[in-house]
C-alpha cells in the first residue's frame, strides 16, 4: 500500500515485511520510526488475537479461551483501544498526518464513521493488519473469486439461479419451509441462509413466520437503514499514474513500482471528521479519501496491450448527495482532484470510464440506498451486540440463518462469516 496525505508530504509504502517498512520510514519519515515501532508492539498481538477470534462464532467463553491460548497477549490493547477513538490512538504514536491519516482512511472512513468517535479505536489496527495478513489479487481480476467459488459449489452438486429475485421466505408454525422467487417458482428447504440485507430478509421477505419471530421482525422494522457512502470509478487508460513528491531513489532501492501499489490518499484527521459531518448534509469533502489501483500492472491479462485498468474509490460520498448523481460532474471532480497528486497528462490518457455511485448500487445491485450493511467492531462488540442473529448466525425461525458482511466479523473477502455460519448450520442439522 502506498500512503499519501493530501498535505503534500512524502508518500511512503507499507509492506507485509516489517523491516522493509521501517527501512522505508527511515528514509522518508525518520521522525516517525520510533513511534511506528511502539505502535506495532501494541497492535500486532491484538491483531493476531482478533484474527483468531474471528474464526469462530463469538462468545465470552470462546474469547476467553482464545486469550489464554495467546497467553493474554493483545488483550490489554484490545480492551483499551476498543473504548478510545482511532484518531486519539494515532495521535499517541505519530506526529504527522502522513502517518496518522492513511491508516484511518482504510479503517473508520471505509466503515462510514468519524475516526474521532469513541469506540472506533480498533480501526487504528489497519497498519498492523498489513503485517499480519497476506493480501493478494486474483489473476484475471476480482471476478475470478466468485467464479472459483462457483466452480467448487457446482462440483459438489450445487445449483445457481440467476435473474431470480427472492420474493418471500416461506414458513409454517415449525420453521422455515423454503423460498418463493419472483417468477413464482418455489424451492422447498428446511434450511435457508440469507447473505442479504437483514432488514429486507426479516421485514420484506419473511412471511408466515412463527410467533417467536415477532420481536425480531418488529425490531428490524423499527431500525433505521443507513445510506451508502462509497463510490467508484472504473476506467481504461493508456498510461499509468506517476506520483508527485515521491522520492524515486528510495522506491528504486526498495524494488517496487509505486503505481502498482494500492494508493491510499487521505484527508487529515480534522478533515475526516468534517467530511463525516458533511455527509449528514448531503455534501462531499473538497479532497475526499481516495483508494486507487492499477491492477493490470500486476496482472497484464486484465487489459489489452498498451492499455491499463484504473480504479478509483471515493469515500464519504453520500447517497443523498445534494448535487445529485444523475450527472458526471462530481466524479469528474474526483478525477481532477486526483490529477493534483500525479504528474500531468495521466487523466488525459483515460479513454473510457464509468462511475458507480450509491445510486448505481441501489439500482443495479438492489442495495437499499446504495448501502451494503456491514458488521462493525471486534469480538467485544459482537458479545455485547443487541442483535444476536448477527453474531450467532441463527434466528428464532428454525432453519433460517444469516451470513455475509452484515454478520460478525464484517466485510472483507476472507470467508470468515460464511465459515462460522456453516459451522452453526452443521451443528444444528
Amino acid at each position: 500500500q502506498l500512503n499519501i496525505a493530501w498535505d503534500g508530504s512524502a508518500p511512503w509504502p507499507i509492506f507485509h515485511d516489517i523491516d522493509r517498512t521501517l527501512d522505508a520510514l527511515q528514509a522518508l519519515h525518520p521522525g516517525e520510526v520510533e513511534g511506528y515501532r511502539r505502535y506495532l508492539k501494541a497492535a500486532i498481538p491484538a491483531v493476531k488475537l482478533l484474527f483468531d477470534a474471528a474464526n469462530d462464532p463469538p462468545s465470552l467463553s470462546g474469547l476467553a479461551r482464545k486469550a489464554l491460548e495467546h497467553r493474554m497477549r493483545g488483550v490489554a490493547t484490545m480492551l483499551r483501544w476498543s473504548r478510545m477513538s482511532a484518531a486519539d490512538i494515532m495521535r499517541s504514536f505519530f506526529s504527522t498526518e502522513a502517518l496518522r491519516s492513511p491508516g484511518l482512511l482504510v479503517g473508520p472512513m471505509v466503515w462510514g464513521i468519524s475516526p474521532e468517535f469513541a469506540g472506533s479505536g480498533l480501526g487504528a489496527l489497519t497498519y498492523a493488519l498489513r503485517h499480519v495478513a497476506n493480501v493478494g489479487r486474483p489473476v484475471g481480476g476480482s471476478g475470478a473469486v466468485p467464479e472459483s467459488i462457483l466452480s467448487v459449489f457446482l462440483s459438489h452438486g450445487g445449483q445457481l439461479r440467476l435473474s431470480s429475485a427472492v420474493s418471500t421466505i416461506t414458513c409454517d408454525n415449525t420453521g422455515v419451509t423454503g423460498v418463493t422467487l419472483s417468477d413464482g417458482s418455489h424451492i422447498r428447504s428446511s434450511v435457508v441462509v440469507s447473505a442479504c440485507d437483514p432488514q429486507r430478509t426479516f421485514v420484506e421477505w419473511l412471511t408466515g413466520a412463527p410467533t417467536q419471530a415477532d420481536d425480531l421482525i418488529a425490531r428490524w422494522r423499527a431500525m433505521p437503514h443507513s445510506q451508502g457512502y462509497e463510490s467508484k470509478i472504473d476506467a481504461v487508460a493508456t498510461s499509468v499514474p506517476q506520483y508527485r513528491n515521491l522520492d524515486a531513489r528510495v522506491f528504486d532501492s526498495l524494488g517496487i513500482d509505486p503505481a502498482a501499489c494500492t494508493a491510499a490518499i487521505a484527508p487529515s484527521l480534522a478533515e475526516m471528521h468534517r467530511g463525516y459531518e458533511l455527509m449528514g448534509r448531503g455534501e462531499i469533502l473538497q479532497r475526499p479519501g481516495l483508494l486507487v489501483n492499477v491492477p493490470s500492472l500486476l496482472d497484464p491479462t486484465m487489459a489489452p496491450p498498451g492499455k491499463h485498468v484504473f480504479s478509483l474509490e471515493a469515500i464519504y460520498t453520500p447517497y443523498d448527495f445534494t448535487g445529485g448523481w444523475t450527472s458526471r460532474d462530481e466524479p469528474v471532480r474526483w478525477l481532477r482532484q486526483y490529477s493534483t497528486v500525479v504528474h500531468e497528462g495521466f487523466t488525459d490518457s483515460i479513454t473510457d470510464w464509468r462511475a458507480m455511485t450509491p445510486a448505481t448500487y441501489e439500482r443495479e445491485f438492489h442495495l437499499p440506498a446504495g448501502h451494503a450493511t456491514s458488521f462493525a467492531g471486534g469480538p467485544l462488540s459482537a458479545i455485547r451486540n443487541k442483535n444476536p442473529e448477527l453474531t450467532r448466525y441463527e434466528t428464532p425461525v428454525t432453519g433460517l440463518y444469516l451470513t455475509g458482511a452484515a454478520t460478525f466479523p464484517g466485510a472483507g473477502v476472507w470467508g470468515a462469516s460464511g465459515r462460522n455460519t456453516a459451522m452453526v448450520v452443521l451443528q444444528n442439522h
